[in-house]
C-alpha cells in the first residue's frame, strides 16, 4: 500500500506544482481533482491538453494517480441537473482514460438540493434509488467504453449508505465497472472505538470483492471529523484488514488542513510500514 492524499489539499492550479507538493509532503499517490489543473472539478469540457499534463506531471513528480475526482449529485431532485452532471462526467471519464488514471470517483448523491454530502429523508426512497441508478447505468456504459472503473463511496448522508448498497447497485446494473471506495469515517456517525472497529472490520470483509480504493478520514466518538489517528478509527487494524483482504492500492487521506499534513504523513508512514 502507498500513502496518498487528495491533491486539492495543496494550493495551485498547475498539476506538476501541486504534485511536487504532494511528493515533498511524503506521499507517493494522489487522488487528483481537476481544480488542481485550473478547471471546475466537473467542468463542462476538458481540453485534451489536460490529460497530457496530468500524465507528464505524474511521471515527473513520481506521484501515482489512482483516481480522478468526478463528484456531482447523481440523486439531485432536479432531473435536468442530474442529466447535466452525467454529460459533464463524460469529459472527466475521457480525461482519466487518456491520462492513464484507472478510476473516476463519484458521489451517489442526496435529495438535498443544496449539498450532495448532506442527508435528506428521501434518500432512502425507491425514487431516489431509481434516479441514481439510471445515472450510474449511463456512466457505467461510458466507463466500459473508456476502459476505466467508477468508484462509489458508502456515505451515511447519501443514497448508497452501506457497502451492501454498493454491492446491490453492481448486481442490478450487471456491470464490472463499479468499485467500492472504503472510508472508515463514513461508516458510522458516532461510536466507541470498539464499536467502530467492529463496524469497519465487517465493512472491509464485505467490500473485499469490489474494493477499489481506501480513504483515511477519522471521526471522534461524538462524530466530529478529525485528522486520521485522532479519533475512534483504529487505523493500524484497518490497514491490516485491508492487506488481509488483498488490497494493494493507495490509502488516501483527505479532510485535513495544510497544518495537519505533516503529522498525518508521519502516522500513515508508520501504519503502512
Amino acid at each position: 500500500m502507498q500513502a496518498g492524499i487528495f491533491a486539492k489539499t495543496f494550493p495551485g492550479s498547475d498539476p506538476l506544482a501541486v504534485l511536487k507538493q504532494v511528493r515533498d509532503a511524503g506521499f507517493s499517490a494522489a487522488q487528483f481533482n481537476l481544480a488542481c489543473a485550473g478547471l471546475d472539478p466537473v467542468p463542462a469540457a476538458v481540453p485534451g491538453s489536460v490529460s497530457c499534463s496530468l500524465r507528464s506531471a505524474a511521471e515527473a513528480s513520481s506521484v501515482s494517480l489512482p483516481a480522478l475526482s468526478g463528484t456531482c449529485n447523481l440523486a439531485h431532485p432536479d432531473v435536468d441537473l442530474r442529466h447535466d452532471g452525467v454529460t459533464r462526467l463524460r469529459g472527466v471519464i475521457s480525461c482519466a482514460a487518456a491520462a492513464g488514471i484507472p478510476m473516476v470517483t463519484l458521489c451517489t448523491g442526496s435529495r438535498n438540493a443544496a449539498d450532495q454530502w448532506a442527508p435528506h429523508p428521501d434518500n432512502s426512497s425507491p425514487e431516489a434509488w431509481a434516479d441514481m441508478r439510471a445515472c450510474m447505468a449511463q456512466l457505467a456504459e461510458m466507463a466500459e467504453g473508456a476502459g476505466v472503473v467508477l468508484g462509489i463511496e458508502p456515505e451515511q448522508a447519501n443514497v448508497v449508505r452501506e457497502v451492501s448498497d454498493a454491492l446491490r447497485l453492481a448486481r442490478e446494473l450487471q456491470t464490472d465497472r463499479l468499485r467500492i471506495i472504503l472510508d472508515p469515517a463514513n461508516l458510522f456517525e458516532t461510536g466507541t472505538p470498539a464499536e467502530v472497529r467492529e463496524t469497519v472490520a465487517r465493512a472491509v470483509a464485505e467490500a473485499a470483492p469490489m474494493l477499489g480504493l481506501a480513504h483515511a478520514k477519522d471521526r471522534s466518538p461524538e462524530g466530529a471529523v478529525v485528522p486520521p489517528g485522532e479519533g475512534a478509527v483504529d487505523f493500524p487494524d484497518f490497514v491490516l484488514r485491508l492487506a488481509a483482504a488483498g488490497y494493494e492500492g493507495a490509502l488516501v487521506t483527505h479532510g485535513i488542513t495544510l497544518d495537519e499534513v505533516p503529522r498525518t504523513a508521519r502516522r500513515m508512514e508508520a501504519w503502512l510500514a
